[in-house]
C-alpha cells in the first residue's frame, strides 16, 4: 500500500500506559501485545466501546440512485484519523477532525495506522467505534508488516507473529481478547515486509493457520491485503488467484474473511477473480474488495467493478478516503479546517460532485451512491437525531452554548441524515446543509435555506427508515426561525404501503426567534410502519429569503423519561500538563436503569451564576478531563450528568478537585 512506510520515522514504541499521562489508542508490537492484560492497562477502560452493533437493512425501492444496487458491491474504507501514537482515546479540544459521517454507503471501516516506529498492531479508538456501531458498521483494527527500509520491517515480527503455543497461536489469541474487550468486529493483516527481512514459505504458511485458528475459535474477523503470495515473497497481484487463495480460503476452511486487492487489478482480473471466488473458492464474489487509492489525483475507478446496469463483480475498498476532505497539512499537522470546504470535498467522495445521491456525475469519479444502495440503521422507537456531525466550533445544550471552542468526539455523533442531500423537485430553491453556527444539542444542526416559490413545495428527503408505529406514537420537532412567524414547514411521512407518498403535518408559526418544539401526536397511523422521514418547505406565497435551522428531530412511544444520575464520580489520575494546567482521568458508577442513558457529560462550575462549561462527554462510564486551568479558585467543582436519548438530563453528580 502507498502511504504506509514513513522512512524517516525515527519514533520509539512509548513507554506502558500510566495514570500520570492522557490516555491514547492501544498500539503494540507482536512482543508488548503478548503482555497486554486490559485489568492492568490504565487506558483499557477508556478505549472501550459502549454501542452495540445495530442492525441495518437496505431498502433497494428507495434508493436515491436509480443505478445503485442492493445487496451486491459492499464498501470498505481504510482510514487515518490520527498518528498511531498519541492518538486521543475520547476526542480532543480541536474541530479540525475526519469525522466521517456517510456510513450509509459503508459496511467495513479499518482504523489504519501502524508503523516500525510506533507500533505495528493499532487498535480502533473508542469513538469511531460508537460512531460505526450505532450506524450498523463493522470496524477492524490494523496488523501492519512494513517494507523493508529504515526504519523497516523486521523477520522476527513475523515469526513472533505465527508463534505457536502448543495448539494455539499466542499472538491469534491476543488479537481475539483485544477485539472482544474493546468492542469492535475484527483486523485488516497488511503483510509488506520483503527482502532480507521478509518471510519464507513456512513465515507464510504460518500466517494462514494463524488466521484460520483466529476465524476457527472466535467470532474475530480479518481483511488480508493482497501483498505476501505463497512463497513468502511480496508480489502484489491484484487479483484473486493460485498465488494468494490460501489467504483467503484453503480447501474446506476459511482463513480471512475478505481480500483487499492491490491497485494492480483490471477489468479481466476482476471478472477472474470474481470466477475463482465463487467457483473454485465456493466464496461470494464480495469478499475480494477492489483497492482504490484515493491519494492520487485520479484514482481507480470504481465503475470498474461495479459496472452499470450489470451485476457487481467484486466489493470495493478505499484507501485513505480521508485525503480527498481534509485541509492540507503544514508541519505535519493540518492546517484549520474550513467545515463547509470539508463537507463538500467529503459529499463529493460520497455521492458526487453535485452533492446529491439521485443525481450523480457521468463521468469522472461518480461518487459511491452510484453503485451501492443506502443502508439504514433506524429500524425501532425511540429514534432521534439531533443532527450532531461529532465535531465543531461550540457545543450547545438545549439550544444554549455551553461550550465556545473547537472540539471532536465521534461517540456523540447522531446517526445523519440518509439522503444528502436529496430535495425534491431538484429545482425547488431550497438547499439543506449542516450549520455549525447554531445547534439544539451537540455542535450542529439542519439548516434549511433559498427562496419558496408560491405552492411550490420543496420535499427534504432525510432518513430511510423502518419504524412501526402504535397508538401511542408521537413525533417530536426543535425548529428556530429568524423571527417569530410561519415556519412554512411540515413533518412528511412516508409509509410501507406508500412508500414513495408523503403525509405531511404542519408545524405551525413560531412565537419567537428562539429554539421551540413541536410533539405531534402520531396515533392516527397506528399499526403502519414509517419508511421515510422528511421535511416539506413550502408556502402560500413567495418568500424570497428563507431559513430554518431544525436541531431535532424524534420518533417515539409516549415520553421520555429523566435517566438517573450517575454515582460515585472518583479520579483515577491526575495528568500534569503544559502551563500548569491539568488532565483528570474521571469514573463513576452508571446511572440505573442503564439504557436509559445516550451519554454522559462532564461540565465545570462557574462563578457567579454562569452557565457550567461543558467539557465533554462520552457513553462510556470513564471520561479524560483535558486541560483544566485554575481560574482563582482553590477547589474545581465538576459534575457529570447522564443525558437520555432526547437530551433529557439528569441531575449532576458532582467532584471537588482541590487544586495541588
Amino acid at each position: 500500500m502507498t502511504g504506509t512506510q514513513a522512512a524517516t520515522d525515527t519514533r520509539t514504541a512509548p513507554a506502558l500506559p500510566s495514570v500520570t499521562d492522557p490516555p491514547y489508542a492501544s498500539h503494540w508490537h507482536p512482543n508488548t501485545l503478548l503482555t497486554w492484560d486490559p485489568a492492568t492497562d490504565p487506558n483499557a477502560s477508556f478505549n472501550r466501546s459502549r454501542v452495540p452493533l445495530t442492525p441495518r437493512e437496505q431498502n433497494a425501492g428507495l434508493r436515491a440512485n436509480p443505478n445503485a444496487r442492493a445487496g451486491e458491491a459492499r464498501i470498505a474504507a481504510c482510514c487515518v484519523f490520527a498518528d498511531t501514537s498519541k492518538n486521543p482515546s475520547q476526542g480532543f479540544y480541536d474541530h479540525t477532525f475526519y469525522a466521517f459521517s456517510h456510513w450509509q454507503y459503508l459496511d467495513t471501516l479499518v482504523f489504519w495506522g501502524g508503523s516500525a516506529g510506533e507500533g505495528l498492531i493499532l487498535a480502533p479508538s473508542a469513538p469511531v467505534i460508537d460512531a460505526a456501531h450505532r450506524n450498523g458498521v463493522k470496524v477492524y483494527g490494523t496488523v501492519f508488516f512494513p517494507q523493508e527500509g529504515k526504519p523497516g520491517g523486521k523477520k522476527k515480527w513475523l515469526e513472533q507473529f505465527v508463534q505457536e503455543s502448543g495448539a494455539a497461536y499466542p499472538v491469534a489469541d491476543k488479537l481475539i481478547q483485544v477485539a472482544q474487550h474493546y468492542g469492535f468486529e475484527g483486523w485488516f493483516i497488511n503483510q509488506e515486509t520483503g527482502g532480507d527481512e521478509g518471510a519464507d514459505a513456512t513465515i507464510a504458511r504460518g500466517f494462514r493457520d494463524v488466521l484460520a485458528y483466529a476465524r476457527a475459535t472466535s467470532t474475530v474477523e480479518f481483511m488480508w491485503y493482497d501483498s505476501m503470495v505463497a512463497s513468502g515473497e511480496i508480489n502484489w497481484q491484484g487479483e484473486l488467484n493460485d498465488a494468494n487463495k490460501m489467504f483467503l480460503q484453503d480447501g474446506g476452511v476459511r482463513v480471512s474473511d475478505s481480500l483487499f486487492l492491490d491497485y494492480r487489478w483490471n477489468q479481466s482480473k476482476l471478472t477472474t477473480s470474481g470466477e475463482k471466488a465463487t467457483g473454485e473458492l465456493k466464496r461470494s464474489r464480495y469478499d475480494v474488495y477492489a483497492g482504490v487509492e484515493m491519494s492520487w489525483a485520479t484514482p481507480l475507478d470504481p465503475e470498474t467493478a461495479c459496472p452499470q446496469g450489470k451485476q457487481h463483480l467484486t466489493s470495493v475498498a478505499l484507501f485513505v478516503p480521508e485525503d480527498k476532505s481534509m485541509p492540507e497539512k503544514a508541519n505535519g499537522k493540518y492546517t484549520t479546517m474550513d467545515l463547509a470546504d470539508f463537507y463538500k470535498k467529503e459529499s463529493k467522495t460520497w455521492v458526487g460532485a453535485n452533492g446529491n445521491p439521485s443525481s450523480t456525475p457521468t463521468e469522472g469519479w461518480r461518487g459511491i451512491a452510484r453503485y451501492v444502495a443506502e443502508s439504514t440503521p433506524v429500524r425501532r422507537l425511540p429514534f432521534v437525531t439531533h443532527f450532531n456531525t461529532g465535531h465543531g466550533t461550540g457545543y450547545f445544550r438545549r439550544g444554549e452554548k455551553v461550550r465556545t471552542g473547537g472540539w471532536n468526539n465521534l461517540s456523540l455523533q447522531d446517526v445523519l441524515p440518509t439522503y444528502r442531500w436529496v430535495v425534491e423537485p431538484a429545482d425547488a430553491g431550497v438547499l439543506a446543509s449542516f450549520s455549525f453556527t447554531d445547534a439544539y444539542e451537540g455542535g450542529s444542526s439542519l439548516r434549511l435555506s433559498g427562496k419558496l416559490t408560491a405552492n411550490k413545495a420543496a420535499t427534504v428527503r432525510l432518513y430511510q427508515t423502518r419504524l412501526p408505529l402504535t397508538s401511542a406514537s408521537k413525533a417530536t420537532v426543535a425548529l428556530r426561525t429568524l423571527a417569530a412567524g410561519a415556519t412554512h414547514l411540515k413533518l412528511a411521512l412516508a409509509f410501507s404501503d406508500k412508500p414513495t407518498e408523503f403525509t405531511t403535518i404542519d408545524l405551525g408559526s413560531t412565537a419567537s426567534a428562539d429554539w421551540e418544539t413541536r410533539t405531534l401526536s402520531l396515533a392516527g397511523y397506528a399499526n403502519r410502519t414509517v419508511v421515510q422521514l422528511a421535511l416539506r418547505a413550502v408556502s402560500t406565497t413567495t418568500v424570497d429569503t428563507y431559513a430554518i435551522s431544525v436541531g431535532q428531530i424524534a420518533v417515539h412511544d409516549g415520553a421520555f423519561g429523566t435517566p438517573g444520575a450517575p454515582a460515585n464520580v472518583r479520579n483515577l489520575g491526575t495528568v500534569a500538563l503544559p502551563n500548569s494546567r491539568k488532565g483528570l482521568r474521571l469514573a463513576w458508577t452508571p446511572s440505573v436503569p442503564e439504557p436509559a442513558v445516550h451519554h454522559y457529560e462532564v461540565y465545570r462550575r462557574r462563578a457567579q451564576n454562569a452557565s457550567p462549561l461543558y467539557l465533554g462527554g462520552t457513553p462510556n462510564t470513564v471520561y479524560y478531563v483535558d486541560q483544566l486551568d485554575k481560574q482563582g479558585e482553590t477547589t474545581i467543582t465538576l459534575d457529570v450528568v447522564a443525558v437520555g436519548p432526547d437530551g433529557t438530563r439528569s441531575t449532576g453528580t458532582s467532584f471537588l478537585f482541590p487544586w495541588p
